[in-house]
């Protein structure tokens, strides 16, 4: 197995860059989007019910599934990487809007009322009290996505976009437990490293709030 992963470390190692590309880029697209959507629902409460529903719908659709559709989207179909990125920041919003949305809802009411006598404007009290107070949950929810869409980026070998999911796929298809583990290791690897580097900065921004 070590001289497997030594003679195709090369492969490995660019195989590791692009799933890291195609995640990163996912999980930016999804912060961006994710983190407006959770604020507006703290402010708008008839988007809540659409919004939440829509974002559930996408985490319980199958990825290979979900690829066929996007397939057939133009654009996005016309190449495997925009797909791919597509789907996984489909998949990392749920995460993401939601905690956005339970750590503003989650600020105390006194808190908020008391920026308000201080003659903060709605986008004062946005900026300056209730994202640092709700950051840490904020972030929670993107550690979760980033995980989530590690996992689902092996997927992305199915479509042609690359990633470590090419050497699973191919050893499955030739029944060798090399290749597979050639792709699910640094995979794994990437997942509990993200976890654990998004958990570290959640502990401190709790320790210092």
């Amino acid at each position: 197995m070590l001289r497997f992963f030594y003679e195709n470390r090369a492969q490995i190692f660019e195989l590791t860059l692009e799933h890291m590309w195609l995640v990163g880029a996912a999980m930016v697209l999804a912060v961006a989007i994710g983190v407006p959507l959770g604020i507006a629902l703290t402010r708008r409460a008839w988007l809540r019910r659409p919004v939440l529903w829509g974002a559930n719908v996408a985490q319980t659709v199958p990825s290979l599934a979900l690829f066929g559709f996007l397939f057939s989207v133009p654009w996005l179909g016309a190449r495997a990487d925009r797909m791919t990125i597509a789907a996984l920041t489909l998949y990392a919003l749920l995460p993401i809007v939601r905690n956005t949305f339970t750590g503003i809802s989650g600020v105390d009411p006194a808190v908020r009322e008391a920026a308000r006598g201080m003659g903060l404007t709605d986008f004062q009290l946005l900026r300056q009290v209730e994202l640092p107070l709700s950051l840490g949950v904020i972030l929670a929810g993107v550690r979760v996505a980033a995980v989530i869409s590690i996992g689902v980026a092996t997927i992305a070998a199915a479509v042609g976009a690359g990633g470590l999911g090419e050497f699973i796929f191919s050893g499955l298809s030739m029944v060798n437990n090399q290749r597979i583990l050639a792709g699910a290791i640094p995979a794994a690897l990437l997942a509990v490293a993200a976890d654990s580097g998004l958990g570290l900065v959640e502990r401190r921004l709790k320790a210092h709030s």
